[in-house]
């Protein structure tokens, strides 16, 4: 048995065995209790528990935990998972014995809940008896296999050019309200059908943003698969905090069968603000931006958990895509920079874009994807010069703003990346099938765009979009091969796309309009 699945069975095991034992040994044996002796906001001080362990789960009431964080010489200090309304300096506090966990299993998928596995969604409690600790081990370097087959978000700008695969970890950063979170719920969406499992997890989030998304997952039938958990912002900051990690074991449980999982944290700046709040509450030392020195370890220890696991270990996948926002597009702060040095990768959202109306507000230039096309399907390799093509636009196009005499290639040049970046836009909630990302995309790079005014290529484009019928589906199946797109295939995409596209051709449009001139009359002598 591989070392990492035999060091969490072990881990798994003694988990349910410490609970069974504590039930057991707790209920005939005296209590060990102990006393509050100072409360604050979200933490509290505790004395008389001297055999408590580091992140033992503390019970203040039958509704309100703790966990065992600080362990001083003659006091512990203890996140509270809950309100401290109730609590007050010399309540009792009693041992549990064992650490917080999680319930697991099927049961959960489709329903909404907190961090303590608890329903919110009012559709009674969940029916199942495995339970998970939220802190668990990262598989082995052994354990994990190649990440190399995508994870399709169905939003044309990064399938095509900032590929995510299946147990890779790309970061989505960007300032606030710039769509951040609508990326996440279209690649949620675009998971219907794929037996991908997907779990959306809010931290800090106002409670009308969460009822938001929760209704677009409803409506569009994406909670048949799909898991939310809501920590939000007027939350304890000890839900908070565990809420990501609650969240992983979840998605684990899943990966450990041998199933694809998608897991969204929507944001780590409200988590690693609380864990802030929690470590000077707790008067822990601070360090830069007052965060303390371990804020690195609690993201990188959660995010290492994501990964693609070998075929001894069932194959099964985790993909993270973790949120982070930026102040005045600022990708260099502190928390940013930790995120982006963990993660494989980063889409950024630039309000610049998004304040010009082109959605989503990708900038190609500042994302990348560290796995690149290995995560990609072939077929993407017969757009691969777009990137290039529009990399060139944004250069030629920050010249042509001063006013400078441009020559005919440079027009042209232009002319084709304003087209493409109105082709890159897409609507929210409508994720785009491989197939109709490729047939746009490669009439695209094949210049049968560059004749149609820039305000028809929307509609240029939805006529090839509800026209895929026409495209013979043997050459649609190939498109998901594992050979790249052959000359035939090719030739015959573009033959029916440019023929589609033929009425909004503004060259043969004004051919047709302009009126035949008669000839002149000849002077008579």
């Amino acid at each position: 048995m591989p070392s990492s699945t035999l060091k969490n069975s072990i881990t798994d095991t003694f988990h349910q065995l410490d609970k069974g034992l504590a039930e057991h040994v707790f209920a005939f044996a005296p209590r060990e209790v102990g006393y509050v002796t100072s409360v604050a906001t979200g933490i509290v001080k505790v004395s008389g528990l001297e055999g408590t362990g580091f992140e033992e789960l503390l019970k203040f009431s039958e509704d309100l935990y703790g966990i065992a964080y600080n362990l001083d010489e003659d006091e512990i200090g203890v996140i509270l998972l809950g309100e401290d309304t109730l609590l007050n300096a010399g309540d009792e506090v009693e041992r549990t014995g064992r650490v917080m966990d999680i319930p697991v299993g099927d049961h959960m998928i489709g329903r909404v809940i907190d961090p303590m596995g608890i329903p919110i969604d009012g559709k009674g409690n969940i029916a199942t008896n495995k339970r998970l600790p939220i802190e668990r081990p990262s598989p082995a370097i052994m354990d994990r296999t190649a990440v190399n087959a995508p994870l399709q978000t169905g939003i044309k700008v990064i399938d095509a050019l900032i590929p995510i695969g299946r147990g890779q970890r790309e970061l989505i950063v960007g300032d606030r309200q710039t769509g951040k979170t609508q990326i996440a719920i279209d690649t949620i969406l675009n998971q219907q059908g794929k037996d991908v499992v997907c779990i959306y997890c809010a931290i800090g989030q106002r409670a009308a943003a969460v009822a938001k998304v929760i209704a677009n997952l409803e409506q569009k039938g994406a909670m048949d698969y799909t898991v939310v958990m809501v920590a939000e912002g007027n939350h304890a900051a000890g839900l908070k905090y565990i809420a990501p990690y609650a969240a992983t074991s979840i998605a684990e449980h899943f990966m450990e069968e041998g199933r694809n999982v998608l897991i969204v944290y929507d944001d780590l700046t409200h988590h690693a603000r609380a864990y802030r709040e929690l470590s000077l509450l707790l008067r822990r030392p601070p360090g830069r931006e007052a965060f303390p020195g371990d804020i690195f370890y609690i993201h990188s220890r959660l995010l290492e958990r994501a990964t693609h696991l070998s075929a001894q270990l069932k194959g099964g996948s985790l993909t993270a895509l973790p949120i982070i926002e930026t102040e005045a597009q600022n990708i260099s702060a502190y928390i940013p920079t930790n995120l982006i040095s963990i993660t494989d990768g980063q889409v950024y959202l630039s309000p610049k874009l998004f304040e010009a109306g082109n959605l989503p507000a990708v900038d190609v230039g500042k994302s990348v994807s560290r796995v690149g096309s290995a995560a990609q399907l072939p077929a993407y390799k017969s757009i691969v010069s777009l990137k290039l093509q529009y990399a060139q636009f944004e250069e030629l196009e920050n010249f042509s703003r001063f006013g400078t005499r441009l020559d005919e290639n440079t027009k042209k040049v232009i002319d084709h990346g304003l087209r493409i970046r109105c082709c890159l836009k897409q609507n929210e909630l409508h994720p785009l099938t491989v197939s109709e990302q490729i047939v746009v995309l490669l009439a695209l790079t094949n210049g049968l765009f560059d004749a149609i005014p820039v305000d028809k290529i929307a509609d240029a484009e939805a006529v090839i979009l509800n026209a895929m019928g026409q495209f013979p589906a043997e050459v649609l199946k190939r498109l998901f091969d594992d050979k790249p797109l052959n000359d035939a295939d090719h030739d015959t995409i573009l033959k029916i796309a440019g023929e589609l596209l033929a009425p909004f051709d503004e060259k043969s449009e004004s051919d047709k309009s302009e009126p035949e001139k008669p000839e002149p009359d000849k002077p008579s002598k």
